[in-house]
């Protein structure tokens, strides 16, 4: 798959692993979307950034679980850039982190609901637009923890492994139609979401990577950009870990 000439749309675009992809897949030659909730000025630097290098990219506001939000955003997309092409589903729900036992039901509940809804509304809303092209590709951003969890990340564990199942039930429906469906499965990267999290947590995860180091935004970015190219992949969840996890 060619991404030149392409009209991608990333969601939750505005800062870290979501900005890098769209930086990555302008530089492949796609036009580019960039969706934000609540980081306006950072969304815009983005695409200023994408600008400057000679590519097109638009910033368009969107709460990704809202359904009338989401479809508002694909038909925004599709009148600025052109039909859709490429879909990465990287908008991430915040969650508190507790053990079982003192995790609350409504914090669990948004979680799941927020990352299963903000992917549905995503491929619901777009996935129109990519059959008038006869074609298009979908990756959604989930996390080694999916498979591998740690403690108190009980409602983000579940919520990204429904996001894979979410993932290979899509690959299977709408592999006929054309449309491929895979997910990237990034380990411990290091982003502003990731900021507060001890040092010495970092440098103990680096250590256990074959690698030997933690992730970069960049990393993830160049394996979504990968795994888009790859026109025979459908359904597969790609680790993006240093080995650190073999899937």
């Amino acid at each position: 798959m060619t991404l030149t000439g392409n009209v991608a749309l990333v969601t939750g675009a505005s800062r870290g692993i979501g900005a890098a992809v769209a930086k990555a897949l302008a530089a492949q030659g796609a036009a580019v979307a960039v969706n934000y909730f609540g980081s306006e000025a950072a969304a815009r630097g983005v695409v200023a950034e994408i600008q400057a290098a000679g590519g097109r990219a638009l910033a368009v506001k969107a709460d990704a679980r809202d359904q009338v939000q989401v479809e508002a955003l694909a038909a925004t997309v599709k009148a600025e850039l052109g039909p859709i092409g490429i879909l990465v589903l990287n908008a991430s729900i915040g969650f508190p982190m507790a053990g079982i036992l003192e995790y609350p039901w409504e914090a669990f509940q948004a979680k799941l609901l927020g990352e299963l809804g903000a992917a549905f509304h995503g491929c619901r809303a777009v996935a129109p637009q990519m059959l008038e092209r006869k074609g298009g590709s979908i990756v959604a951003i989930t996390s080694g923890l999916a498979r591998n969890p740690g403690w108190g990340f009980c409602a983000h564990s579940a919520a990204k492994a429904g996001l894979e199942g979410f993932v290979r039930a899509l690959a299977f429906e709408l592999g006929p139609m054309g449309i491929r469906v895979n997910a990237v499965a990034p380990g411990l990267t290091l982003t502003d979401a990731t900021a507060n999290i001890p040092e010495k947590h970092k440098q103990a995860a680096a250590a256990q990577a074959p690698l030997r180091r933690n992730g970069q935004a960049e990393d993830v970015a160049e394996a979504v950009v990968g795994i888009l190219q790859a026109g025979f992949v459908t359904g597969a969840t790609l680790p993006v870990n240093g080995g650190s996890h073999v899937f």
